[in-house]
């Protein structure tokens, strides 16, 4: 007797179609599972036998044979119990195939016969609707992220009977459907607001431009300067995260098992701190079985490494082919991962060991080579690909007292950062890149054509301030950017003289 149940599995942020084969034949009582399962997958003969039992069915006293198609493909994770289970009882012809054909089913088996939830539960909705299936048996707490996807039957069960008696056709569930406009009109999602940073206007103004061309930030400054509080508020001034971008995040977020469990969906733009004593796995995904890292799963949102000369080097370095490919492939002997790893970095760094160089408050005593050797462990090819570095020095007393009730808020700096992005989407419409951060040679020499007192003053900038070649494209962009933000169609030599200033790190080469 032959039953075939259909499921799914994830590779990278994609799920695919697995065929769950199930034979049962005469013969000595066995269980084997075959298509390549990983561990936990050749365990779940254990759990689905315990979770007919006792959801009062009666296991086969067959040999019962379970075929994962297509069978060059590792499979790993517990979403296959539940698909397994019912291909048993399919082929005992306590479920009629004809039912079952029509649905995608994943789910994990709880000894007692409840269904746990699985990572990957929005990807494999996605699959579903793409290979034509009218529906898809989820664990209840699946529910809100599998109806995220239209013109699918997303049915939730909470335990096997429950999904017997569905497929029996003697129990009625209601397809959980969800609105996906109220999820976006939240409000104030982030709870901080720029209003509240005092003084910092020349870092503020930065970190506008930044967000407004999706550029690199590198804030230097004291401790206490409020970096950190800067970077936490960046999310707030950014374009509000759009539906195929929310899709693409809550994917990530769903295969790395970092959905909440109420949320069908992630609306806001994710902000991620790691510590730095973060692996390289840790920071760009990997393990026996890739997962993603903390670049992935910043995705569309921002980055943010405190203490940067504080990580390991060679974590640092891992960042270098992300941040030009805004991606990660992550390549095993049996599979090669690719994970998206488009988001804004914004690293902060004291300018010293001690962190009171130029401090006029507080008596540097780091000497020259202990200067050098702090800043050392940022290499050049590293600091190259962050567009805009930036001095933030302590806040005098009086700025902190002011109370800042004529701080502008995020809300006034988002919109004018929204009109600069879609001046940008415009300009690039007919290509593959968003914002003027990503802008290749070509696209430089088209879009940010300079005055000629405006070439003078990049000479004057490149031979007398140390400015080196290398940061020639940088200053285009961040000057093109400040454009967009002004309303110019042309860059102008006041936009180019404040692009300069944003070069700080940058030495004079040769």
């Amino acid at each position: 007797m032959l039953a075939r149940i259909f499921s799914s599995a994830v590779i990278g942020i994609d799920a695919y179609i697995i065929e769950v084969e199930v034979d049962l034949t005469n013969g000595l009582p066995s269980f084997a599972t075959v298509g390549l399962p990983e561990a936990a997958v050749k365990e779940s003969k254990e759990r689905v036998k315990s979770a007919i039992q006792n959801s009062g069915y009666v296991f086969p006293d067959d040999r019962i044979t379970v075929n994962l198609a297509p069978a060059n493909i590792k499979k790993e994770g517990t979403g296959f119990d539940l698909p397994i289970a019912l291909g048993i009882l399919a082929a005992t012809r306590l479920i009629h195939q004809e039912r079952v054909d029509g649905f995608l089913v994943l789910g994990e088996l709880a000894l007692d016969g409840r269904i746990k939830p699985v990572n990957g539960s929005l990807p494999m909705a996605i699959a579903a609707r793409s290979a034509g299936y009218r529906g898809i048996l989820v664990p209840y707490e699946n529910r809100l992220e599998a109806s995220v996807v239209s013109g699918l039957d997303v049915i939730p069960v909470r335990n096997l009977i429950q999904a017997i008696e569905y497929l029996r056709g003697n129990e009625a569930i209601e397809p959980v459907r969800t609105d996906i406009d109220p999820l976006f009109a939240r409000h104030d999602p982030y709870g901080v607001d720029f209003a509240e940073v005092m003084g910092q206007e020349h870092a503020k103004r930065a970190l506008e431009i930044a967000a407004s061309g999706g550029h690199n930030v590198l804030m230097v400054g004291p401790p206490g300067s409020g970096k950190t509080m800067l970077a936490k508020r960046l999310p707030t001034i950014l374009p509000p995260l759009g539906f195929e971008e929310a899709i693409e995040t809550t994917k990530i977020f769903s295969v790395a098992g970092m959905l909440p469990k109420d949320q069908a969906l992630i609306t806001t733009r994710p902000f991620r701190s790691p510590h730095h004593t973060i692996s390289d796995a840790g920071l760009i995904g990997g393990g026996h079985y890739p997962r993603p890292g903390e670049v992935s799963i910043a995705t569309n949102g921002v980055l943010f490494l405190d203490e940067l000369p504080e990580f390991k080097k060679h974590v640092l370095e891992v960042l270098r082919q992300p941040l030009e490919d805004e991606k990660v492939t992550i390549s095993r002997a049996s599979m090669a991962i690719t994970y998206p790893a488009r988001f804004m970095l914004v690293a902060a760094m004291n300018p010293c060991p001690c962190g009171y160089l130029s401090d006029p408050k507080h008596e540097c005593k780091c000497s020259a080579h202990q200067i050098q050797r702090y800043r050392s462990r940022i290499s050049g090819p590293l600091i190259d690909r962050i567009d805009i570095h930036i001095e933030v020095p302590a806040v005098p007393y009086k700025k902190l007292m002011s109370g800042g009730f004529d701080a502008e808020t995020s809300e006034t700096i988002r919109n004018r950062v929204c009109a600069a992005r879609a001046v940008q989407l415009e300009r690039f419409r007919n290509t593959t890149i968003h914002c003027n951060a990503h802008m290749g040679s070509r696209l430089i020499r088209k879009h940010c054509r300079l005055s000629t007192e405006g070439i003078a003053l990049m000479e004057r900038a490149i031979d007398r301030l140390g400015l080196s070649a290398r940061a020639f494209n940088r200053v285009l962009k961040i000057a093109r950017t400040i454009a967009d933000l002004e309303g110019k169609a042309d860059i102008e030599t006041d936009h180019v003289f404040e692009a300069i200033q944003y070069r700080t790190l940058d030495r004079k080469s040769g």
